[in-house]
């Protein structure tokens, strides 16, 4: 429960591309900036991410998707891809990272283009990372593919 709104806390879940140094670096930023935790992270290339995608047709091979499962340990999550998946990154950030709804006017097109053309230019940006992202200690519990939160 959220000690400011007294509202029970949506817990999201973010999938990501676990071999791409841009992703890696996308969730280094949500977790340094989530201050209320409700962001858990999988990567694609495990087997739970093909499990928790099945239900929605999400397609954990198709490593330049980027998904979240808003509400994932509720009644109804809903899965959210490409664009507006990290529209909703970033409304859940909160101030000032909620700024970037002024893009949700533009056609859902327009945003997975340009979606895309960083998907398919993310290993130049950043790179590949040889390893698998190491979460610190006190944000283990957040990766479900490190025995981390239940789904």
């Amino acid at each position: 429960m959220s000690a400011v709104t007294g509202q029970v806390e949506r817990h999201h879940l973010m999938l990501y591309d676990g071999e791409c140094g841009f992703c890696s670096a996308a969730v280094q930023f949500v977790l340094a900036r989530d201050r209320r935790a409700v962001f858990h992270f999988l990567a694609l290339q495990s087997q739970v991410a093909a499990e928790v995608l099945a239900p929605f047709g999400g397609r954990p091979a198709d490593l330049t998707t980027f998904y979240v499962l808003e509400d994932y340990r509720g009644a109804r999550p809903v899965l959210r891809a490409r664009a507006t998946a990290a529209l909703v990154t970033a409304r859940a950030l909160g101030w000032p990272w909620s700024m970037a709804a002024v893009f949700r006017v533009l056609p859902r097109p327009w945003l997975d283009a340009a979606y895309d053309l960083v998907a398919r230019h993310r290993h130049g940006i950043l790179g590949t990372v040889d390893a698998c992202l190491v979460p610190r200690p006190e944000d283990r519990a957040r990766f479900l593919d490190s025995g981390g939160a239940p789904s």
